[in-house]
This record gives C-alpha cells, sequence and structure tokens, in this order.
C-alpha cells in the first residue's frame, strides 16, 4: 500500500531523519503535490522528498534505481547507435536525468513532466542542486504535457531509440489514477510507436510485476526482461526491460 503522508510542523528543527519541513504544497490538475525537507545524519545533505495526493512517491536519498533506469536502456540498445535519443517519462527528483546528462554517448534528452510544480522544484528550487547541470545541457529538453498525450501526439516517424518510464510507483502501484492508462495495452502501444527499430523501453516500478512482464510481451515487445535493485527496507525496486525488434 502507498506510503502516507503525516504533516509535520513546518517550524520544527531538522535535528533527525524523522523530522520533516514541508517547502512547499501545490493543488495541481492531478491533486496535491508537496516538496519536503527531511533531517539526515550530521554532516549529510538533507533529504527531499515529494509526495502527491498524500502518498510519497520518492526522494533524494539513493537514487541507484533511478539511474539503472537509464543505464540498462543504454546497454540494451544495439551497439553502435550513433547518439541515440532518450525520452524519460517523470522527472521526479532528478537522478535519471542527471545521469543521462553525464552519459556522453546520449544524444537528444527529452524529459517529460506533467506537474509544473516539479519543473519549478528543478529550475529555481532546492532539486536544482540534482538537475542544474543537466538542464543547462544543450541536449536537454524540458517538456510540461502528460506523458500518454506527449506519446499520443502524430509525429512523421518513430523518433526515439529508448523510453524510460519513472511515472507514479510503477504499472501495479499508482497513486493517481490517471497513471494506469500509461501501462494499459493503449499506453505500450503509444510507447511502441514512438520508439525507432531495435528502440528499447524501461519501466521503473516500486516491485516486480508477472504481469507487467506479459503486459509488454503481449504489446508486440521481446527480449523482457527485469532487473533487481535492492532497498533498505521491503521489496526490491525494478526496472522491466523491453526490446523493440530492429
Amino acid at each position: 500500500m502507498p506510503v502516507p503522508y503525516v504533516p509535520n510542523d513546518p517550524a520544527a528543527p531538522l535535528t533527525t531523519a524523522t523530522t520533516a519541513t514541508t517547502l512547499d504544497r501545490r493543488d495541481g490538475p492531478y491533486g496535491e503535490v508537496v516538496l519536503r525537507r527531511r533531517g539526515a545524519a550530521e554532516g549529510a545533505p538533507p533529504v527531499y522528498e515529494i509526495i502527491a495526493n498524500g502518498c510519497f512517491l520518492m526522494d533524494t536519498s539513493d537514487g541507484r534505481s533511478e539511474r539503472l533506469l537509464v543505464e540498462a536502456a543504454l546497454k540494451a540498445l544495439p551497439a553502435g547507435r550513433p547518439e541515440p535519443a532518450v525520452l524519460i517519462g517523470g522527472l521526479g527528483v532528478g537522478f535519471s536525468l542527471a545521469h543521462a546528462a553525464a552519459e556522453p554517448r546520449w544524444g537528444r534528452i527529452t524529459v517529460v513532466e506533467r506537474e509544473r510544480a516539479v519543473v519549478d522544484w528543478h529550475r529555481a528550487g532546492p532539486l536544482s542542486a540534482v538537475s542544474g547541470a543537466a538542464l543547462a545541457d544543450p541536449r536537454v529538453r524540458i517538456v510540461e504535457a502528460d506523458l500518454l498525450a506527449y506519446l499520443d501526439a502524430p509525429v512523421p516517424a518513430p523518433d526515439y531509440d529508448a523510453i524510460c518510464l519513472d511515472i507514479d510507483n510503477g504499472p501495479d502501484w499508482t497513486v493517481t489514477d490517471d497513471n494506469k492508462g500509461l501501462y494499459s495495452p493503449t499506453g505500450l502501444a503509444a510507447c511502441r510507436a514512438r520508439l525507432r527499430p531495435g528502440g528499447v523501453l524501461a519501466v521503473w516500478s516500486a516491485q516486480p510485476s508477472e504481469r507487467f512482464e506479459e503486459a509488454l510481451r503481449n504489446a508486440g515487445f521481446a527480449g523482457v526482461t527485469t532487473e533487481e535493485i535492492i532497498v533498505a527496507r521491503g521489496v526490491p525496486d525494478v526496472v522491466h526491460l523491453a526490446v523493440l525488434a530492429a
């Protein structure tokens, strides 16, 4: 079940890892989004976390799974493909974007984020510490839009070599009902239509899903695999990988 959001006293001092201060709270078209700062161990930077509709989404405490999302997609591409274009679905706390921009092999890097608040927190807020250098990279473009609507927009031809999805908590655990459509047969078909031959779809999830693996195969993808990322508590995070035939 999603982790409930428990409000904290904004005036409370940041002395322990369990004390949090709300930095910004917005009511957007998809519900409430909150940016909080949580105290860390002495000498360590604070942890920033995003809460959506009362449920914890992600924070800056680790980032391994977000980085693996991008790494695994690049590794799964056919060898020798020059300057592959990547679409990252969801800006989040910025780890996936920052990792992509730090890799010179990527060409065009497009990030689609539908929450204006999240974009603001990166452009002129605390999360710029994660993504500032990446946002200054000329390869990077931020698109403020719903991802499924963006994927459905008509284009002359498939225009991405990799699509990396980090939306909500994954296919089986969405905080926002609208996000379920992205992982449906219609959503997966939209992803497939934007991928060039041999392209890769990489999907982050808060838990493994055999049902979603089968959905990827039914959507016409091959080479469906799942990579696990061990986390401190609970089941591992995973990245589901699917390859489009060349």
